[in-house]
C-alpha cells in the first residue's frame, strides 16, 4: 500500500491535525516508510515463539487467589454522593 499526498491530507483531517501543503510530501514519505516496516515485520516467522511479558526473562509476581471478606455494601457506598438500596446513583446521560 502506498500513501500519497491526498491520503496524508485526509488522515490529517481525520486526526484534526493542521498540516501545511509543503509538509505533505515529507509526511507521505514517512508514512510509506512506516508501512514498509510493518510489512517487513509480517514476514517474521513467529510459529515457535512463546508470548512474552517482558524482553527480559522474569517470573511474574503472583498473589494467592483466596476469597477475602469484603467490607459490605454499606461501607462501599458510604462515600458515594448519591446511593439507593446499595447502588450508586448517577445522573442520566442519554435521553
Amino acid at each position: 500500500m502506498s500513501v500519497d499526498q491526498a491520503n496524508v491530507r485526509r488522515i490529517a483531517k481525520l486526526a484534526r491535525i493542521a498540516v501545511r501543503d509543503d509538509e505533505l510530501p515529507h509526511l507521505a514519505q514517512e508514512l510509506n516508510a512506516m508501512l514498509a516496516f510493518v510489512e517487513e515485520l509480517s514476514a517474521v516467522d513467529l510459529d515457535n515463539s512463546e508470548p512474552m511479558t517482558s524482553v527480559l526473562p522474569m517470573k511474574m509476581k503472583m498473589r494467592q487467589d483466596v476469597v477475602s471478606d469484603h467490607a459490605g455494601p454499606d461501607v462501599i457506598t458510604a462515600n458515594a454522593p448519591i446511593s439507593e438500596d446499595h447502588f450508586f446513583l448517577v445522573p442520566k446521560v442519554i435521553e
